[in-house]
């Protein structure tokens, strides 16, 4: 059995933190946690520290915020397991066994990134329009190690640069269906102000990191059209 890491990236979560890692330490295929804290003003931290007195964790504290791809890149040169699981910090409603759902495919090697995206119902159908952005993914550490550096620089955009990269070198993907895994809204998170601004600061990142890495996604359209 491959060994397995999780990676929690967390900014201002104090109302989930908790639950999810906990959560994450019930799961028997998991052997190691990492938290990397993305320069948290609120309880975020405390939680964190209190929790890693019961829960054997390594958790890295940023003094401030970095972006979610530099945290996400942290957390990675400090696993220590083949296969990694990046676990979004703001679940509201957890369901069982959702790790191992996502770490399955690639153990039977179906795959090499496993995206396991939340839904909503609309017309009484479960979808997700943006699960290639979802937080909840498990891949090799092997694959992701030559685009650190890229993953530093992305912020928000790490999960568009994944994408495009893997589907750039020719890797597979599975989309995974975590149904009943709820995370927060950010509009009930912050006013909604903030939340407008914050999502339009995320859009504009995913913008910047995909016109950045031009060449990933050129390859990958390329890829596209030859497969259809």
């Amino acid at each position: 059995m491959k060994k397995v890491s999780v990676i929690i990236c967390v900014y201002n979560e104090e109302k989930t933190i908790r639950n999810v890692i906990v959560s994450v330490s019930k799961t028997l295929i998991v052997n190691e946690i990492i938290v990397v804290n993305d320069g948290s003003t609120d309880n975020t931290k405390r939680i964190i520290e209190e929790l890693n007195e019961d829960i054997e964790m390594t958790d890295i504290h940023f003094a401030e915020n970095k972006g979610k791809g530099y945290a996400m890149a942290v957390g990675v040169e400090n696993a220590a397991n083949e296969i990694i699981a990046f676990i979004d910090a703001d679940q509201t409603k957890i369901i069982l066994n959702y790790i191992d759902k996502m770490i399955n495919p690639l153990l039977k090697k179906e795959c090499d990134m496993v995206l396991g995206y939340s839904t909503v119902n609309i017309l009484s159908k479960d979808v997700n329009p943006l699960k290639i952005l979802t937080g909840e993914r498990a891949l090799f550490k092997e694959d992701i190690t030559p685009i650190i550096d890229k993953m530093k620089e992305s912020r928000f955009g790490v999960e568009t640069l994944l994408y495009f990269y893997y589907i750039s070198i020719g890797k597979t993907l599975q989309f995974l269906p975590l149904l009943g895994l709820k995370h927060k809204d950010k509009y009930k998170k912050v006013s909604i102000t903030n939340a407008t601004v914050d999502y339009l600061q995320e859009g504009w990142e995913i913008a910047y990191t995909a016109m950045k890495n031009y060449d990933f996604m050129l390859k990958s359209f390329k890829r596209i059209i030859k497969k259809t």
